[in-house]
Protein backbone atom coordinates (compact mmCIF):
# COMPACT_ATOMS: atom_id res chain seq x y z
CA UNK A 1 0.00 0.00 0.00
CA UNK A 2 1.00 3.19 -0.86
CA UNK A 3 1.68 6.08 2.13
CA UNK A 4 -1.31 8.42 2.56
CA UNK A 5 -0.22 12.06 2.62
CA UNK A 6 -0.56 15.11 4.49
CA UNK A 7 -0.86 18.12 2.81
CA UNK A 8 0.09 20.30 6.08
CA UNK A 9 2.93 21.45 7.54
CA UNK A 10 1.59 21.44 10.91
CA UNK A 11 3.80 19.85 13.26
CA UNK A 12 0.34 19.06 15.36
CA UNK A 13 -1.17 17.81 12.91
CA UNK A 14 1.66 15.50 11.55
CA UNK A 15 1.95 13.78 15.38
CA UNK A 16 -1.64 14.00 15.26
CA UNK A 17 -1.50 11.82 11.69
CA UNK A 18 1.05 9.11 13.97
CA UNK A 19 -2.25 7.80 15.90
CA UNK A 20 -3.10 6.41 12.73
CA UNK A 21 -2.16 2.92 11.78
CA UNK A 22 -1.33 3.62 7.97
CA UNK A 23 1.75 4.88 6.92
CA UNK A 24 1.86 8.78 5.80
CA UNK A 25 4.24 11.26 4.17
CA UNK A 26 3.66 14.99 4.17
CA UNK A 27 3.93 17.27 1.14
CA UNK A 28 3.11 20.68 1.16
CA UNK A 29 2.09 23.24 -1.50
CA UNK A 30 2.34 26.92 -1.12
CA UNK A 31 -1.83 27.71 -1.00
CA UNK A 32 -3.15 31.31 -0.10
CA UNK A 33 -5.81 30.79 2.84
CA UNK A 34 -8.59 33.45 2.13
CA UNK A 35 -11.38 33.28 4.06
CA UNK A 36 -14.32 34.34 2.29
CA UNK A 37 -17.20 36.59 4.30
CA UNK A 38 -19.86 34.42 1.92
CA UNK A 39 -19.00 31.12 3.55
CA UNK A 40 -20.36 29.77 6.82
CA UNK A 41 -17.23 29.03 9.09
CA UNK A 42 -18.13 25.01 8.12
CA UNK A 43 -18.25 26.06 4.39
CA UNK A 44 -14.77 27.73 4.56
CA UNK A 45 -12.44 25.08 6.58
CA UNK A 46 -14.35 22.81 4.44
CA UNK A 47 -13.30 24.54 1.11
CA UNK A 48 -9.83 25.80 2.90
CA UNK A 49 -8.98 22.00 3.42
CA UNK A 50 -9.60 20.93 -0.16
CA UNK A 51 -8.30 23.85 -1.59
CA UNK A 52 -4.71 22.39 0.52
CA UNK A 53 -5.52 18.75 -0.61
CA UNK A 54 -6.07 19.46 -4.31
CA UNK A 55 -2.75 21.60 -4.42
CA UNK A 56 -0.59 18.29 -3.33
CA UNK A 57 -2.90 16.04 -4.95
CA UNK A 58 -1.92 17.44 -8.63
CA UNK A 59 1.91 16.04 -8.35
CA UNK A 60 0.24 12.83 -6.69
CA UNK A 61 -2.93 11.46 -8.70
CA UNK A 62 -2.84 8.28 -7.57
CA UNK A 63 -2.62 8.74 -3.95
CA UNK A 64 -4.74 9.71 -0.85
CA UNK A 65 -4.09 13.57 0.40
CA UNK A 66 -5.58 14.90 3.35
CA UNK A 67 -5.90 18.18 3.84
CA UNK A 68 -6.75 20.34 6.73
CA UNK A 69 -7.65 23.49 8.06
CA UNK A 70 -8.93 24.97 11.68
CA UNK A 71 -10.60 28.39 12.45
CA UNK A 72 -11.77 29.68 15.70
CA UNK A 73 -15.31 31.67 15.54
CA UNK A 74 -16.53 34.05 18.28
CA UNK A 75 -20.24 35.63 17.97
CA UNK A 76 -20.13 34.73 14.23
CA UNK A 77 -16.70 36.25 13.28
CA UNK A 78 -13.75 33.80 11.97
CA UNK A 79 -10.55 34.38 13.61
CA UNK A 80 -7.61 32.73 11.51
CA UNK A 81 -3.93 33.09 13.01
CA UNK A 82 -2.71 36.55 14.23
CA UNK A 83 -0.44 38.56 12.06
CA UNK A 84 0.95 39.92 14.80
CA UNK A 85 1.45 40.02 18.64
CA UNK A 86 -1.05 42.95 18.51
CA UNK A 87 -3.70 41.18 17.01
CA UNK A 88 -2.92 37.73 19.50
CA UNK A 89 -3.82 40.20 22.27
CA UNK A 90 -7.25 41.45 20.65
CA UNK A 91 -7.94 37.92 20.18
CA UNK A 92 -7.27 36.86 23.41
CA UNK A 93 -8.91 39.73 24.85
CA UNK A 94 -12.33 38.77 22.65
CA UNK A 95 -11.96 34.57 23.40
CA UNK A 96 -11.48 35.98 27.69
CA UNK A 97 -14.32 34.55 30.24
CA UNK A 98 -16.51 33.53 26.77
CA UNK A 99 -17.48 30.34 25.11
CA UNK A 100 -16.12 29.84 21.07
CA UNK A 101 -16.38 27.63 18.64
CA UNK A 102 -13.57 25.57 16.57
CA UNK A 103 -13.95 24.28 13.49
CA UNK A 104 -11.59 21.76 12.05
CA UNK A 105 -12.62 20.70 8.09
CA UNK A 106 -10.50 17.93 6.48
CA UNK A 107 -10.22 17.01 2.86
CA UNK A 108 -9.85 13.38 1.19
CA UNK A 109 -8.43 13.66 -2.19
CA UNK A 110 -6.83 10.54 -4.30
CA UNK A 111 -6.76 7.42 -6.78
CA UNK A 112 -7.35 9.84 -9.62
CA UNK A 113 -10.06 11.59 -8.09
CA UNK A 114 -11.72 8.48 -7.45
CA UNK A 115 -12.10 9.96 -3.70
CA UNK A 116 -13.05 13.11 -3.17
CA UNK A 117 -14.86 14.14 0.14
CA UNK A 118 -14.91 16.89 2.93
CA UNK A 119 -16.18 17.04 6.16
CA UNK A 120 -15.76 19.39 9.50
CA UNK A 121 -16.32 18.91 13.00
CA UNK A 122 -17.01 21.18 15.60
CA UNK A 123 -16.14 21.75 18.95
CA UNK A 124 -17.57 24.15 21.68
CA UNK A 125 -14.52 26.01 23.79
CA UNK A 126 -14.59 27.83 26.93
CA UNK A 127 -11.91 30.13 28.19
CA UNK A 128 -11.13 31.28 31.35
CA UNK A 129 -11.47 35.11 31.88
CA UNK A 130 -7.75 36.47 31.18
CA UNK A 131 -5.68 39.21 33.24
CA UNK A 132 -3.88 41.49 31.00
CA UNK A 133 -0.67 39.97 32.75
CA UNK A 134 -1.56 36.55 31.76
CA UNK A 135 -2.30 37.29 28.28
CA UNK A 136 1.13 39.27 27.99
CA UNK A 137 2.68 36.50 29.70
CA UNK A 138 1.08 33.83 27.14
CA UNK A 139 1.99 35.83 23.95
CA UNK A 140 5.42 36.00 25.49
CA UNK A 141 5.78 32.23 25.01
CA UNK A 142 4.90 32.94 20.91
CA UNK A 143 2.61 29.88 21.05
CA UNK A 144 -0.10 31.92 20.20
CA UNK A 145 1.31 32.85 16.93
CA UNK A 146 0.54 30.35 14.23
CA UNK A 147 -2.84 29.15 16.05
CA UNK A 148 -6.38 29.58 14.54
CA UNK A 149 -7.57 32.00 17.65
CA UNK A 150 -4.03 32.86 18.86
CA UNK A 151 -4.24 29.81 21.25
CA UNK A 152 -2.60 26.27 20.94
CA UNK A 153 -5.14 23.82 23.79
CA UNK A 154 -1.99 21.37 23.85
CA UNK A 155 0.15 23.92 24.78
CA UNK A 156 0.55 26.76 27.02
CA UNK A 157 -2.94 27.81 26.10
CA UNK A 158 -4.26 24.51 28.06
CA UNK A 159 -4.24 26.45 31.42
CA UNK A 160 -6.83 28.99 30.01
CA UNK A 161 -9.35 26.60 28.72
CA UNK A 162 -12.01 26.30 30.85
CA UNK A 163 -14.27 23.02 29.14
CA UNK A 164 -14.60 21.82 25.83
CA UNK A 165 -17.38 20.00 24.74
CA UNK A 166 -16.64 17.96 21.71
CA UNK A 167 -13.46 16.81 19.99
CA UNK A 168 -10.11 17.95 21.59
CA UNK A 169 -8.08 16.37 18.66
CA UNK A 170 -9.83 18.28 16.25
CA UNK A 171 -9.14 21.66 18.22
CA UNK A 172 -5.85 20.40 17.87
CA UNK A 173 -6.04 20.69 14.09
CA UNK A 174 -7.13 17.19 12.70
CA UNK A 175 -10.11 15.21 14.20
CA UNK A 176 -8.38 11.92 14.52
CA UNK A 177 -11.56 9.68 15.57
CA UNK A 178 -13.43 11.31 12.19
CA UNK A 179 -10.53 10.55 9.89
CA UNK A 180 -10.06 7.33 11.02
CA UNK A 181 -13.95 5.98 10.45
CA UNK A 182 -13.78 8.03 6.79
CA UNK A 183 -10.17 6.50 6.27
CA UNK A 184 -10.58 2.56 7.09
CA UNK A 185 -13.64 2.40 4.81
CA UNK A 186 -11.08 2.96 1.98
CA UNK A 187 -8.79 0.38 2.90
CA UNK A 188 -11.29 -2.39 3.35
Amino acid sequence: MESLILASGSPRRKELMQILPWPFEVKTKEVVEVISETLSPEENVKALAYQKASAVAKDYPSRIVIGADTVVCLDGEIMGKPQDRMQAQMMLERLSGKEHHVYTGVAIIGRDEEISETFYVETKVKMQSLSREEIEAYILTNEPMDKAGAYGIQGYGARYIERIEGDYYSVMGLPVHALYEKLKKQFK
